[in-house]
């Protein structure tokens, strides 16, 4: 098969991550990009994208176009994926899935009515670090894990002030939760829940506290408990109120402690690398995600995390929603 033709939806905080990316891609080829923003349509122009297009629907028709990578705000993840499979297109999509378990099955439906490609971008799933850690897991070196720490704070939706330095405004839709499906646990949480399942298989039950810092109507902040198929019960943190970004994980096993961490990138040196046209470390495991999606879709692999994977972190979510514990 000849290079893969990618069209890109979306074109805000990570679309333009994408964007870069997919530039970059040695498999394929960044024809087309779609955004309602003018500005950011005129900055996929200067980097060498020839079509764009205000309307995704008109770059779903171009025949030329294999698959899409979809970074839209996750009420839409739903309306575009199934208008995408209705056209024939290999899609990667960000995660959250959807809103909710069940947007999430009828976009999974629309992908196997038409028999194409689905993955769900997990970025931290192709981490040098969390995938060393998962080497040692599997050859035994830590013995059985009976206890794991996943960790993800940050800035939350006001990552596009912390990374700049410049304060620039956060999307309405951040903050409405019929759009967003929930707070840090849909946002940070999906993350953390997937790569623990990862590492530890299927999650047979999980109880949340949920934190209101911010008095938002969702949380910014919480803390998981969840148990896993394998035996281990992981505690998993996830919250929006740190500048300081900490990214990781940490297994006590029977036999060794074991620990991994994703460094939040180093402002002066991104800037550098993305002068001479480098892919910044923090920012690898997202190119590398693609490059897995555009190789599958040329030698007819089937690409992971799938789509049925990230339906089992929503209801993993969903379950931990149900479960609160109250603390006094």
């Amino acid at each position: 098969m000849k290079k893969v033709n990618v069209g890109l939806i979306g074109l805000g905080y990570i679309g333009k991550v994408h964007l870069k990316n997919c530039l970059k891609l040695e498999e394929g080829s960044l024809v087309a990009v779609s955004d309602i923003s003018k500005k950011a349509l005129k900055l996929a122009e200067k980097m060498g994208v020839k079509a764009t297009f205000t309307d995704y629907h008109s770059l779903l028709k171009e025949p030329d176009i294999d698959a899409v990578v979809i970074s839209l705000p996750t009420y839409l993840h739903a309306a575009c994926a199934i208008s995408a499979a209705e056209e024939g297109k290999h899609i990667f999509l960000e995660k959250p899935l959807a809103r909710n378990p069940g947007e999430g099955r009828k976009i999974i439906s629309a992908v196997r009515k038409n028999n194409i490609k689905l993955m769900v971008g997990y970025p931290f799933r192709f981490a040098s670090a969390f995938r060393d850690l998962k080497t040692k897991l599997k050859s035994g070196m830590l013995g059985e894990v009976q206890i794991a720490h996943a960790i993800n704070i940050s800035t939350g939706p006001f990552l596009h002030r912390g990374q700049s330095g410049i304060p620039r405004p956060v999307p309405k839709w951040w903050f409405k939760k019929e759009l967003t499906g929930g707070g840090a646990l849909v946002d940070l949480g999906s993350h953390m829940i997937n790569l623990t399942r990862w590492f530890f298989g299927e999650v047979n039950s999980v109880k949340a506290y949920l934190g209101h810092r911010f008095n938002f109507d969702f949380e910014d902040h919480a803390i998981c408990v969840a148990d896993f198929s394998s035996g281990t019960t992981a505690i998993i943190d996830v919250g929006w109120f740190s500048q300081v970004l900490t990214l990781g994980v940490e297994f006590f096993g029977t036999v060794a402690h074991a620990s991994a961490y994703h460094s939040s990138p180093n402002r002066i040196l991104t800037t550098v690398q993305l002068l001479l046209g480098k892919t910044p470390k923090f920012y690898m495991p997202h190119r590398l995600e693609l490059e897995h999606f555009v190789y599958c879709i040329k030698e007819d692999f089937h690409p992971a995390p799938d789509g049925n994977d990230a339906l089992k972190d929503l209801e993993v979510i969903k379950q931990a929603y149900e479960n609160q514990i109250l603390l006094q």
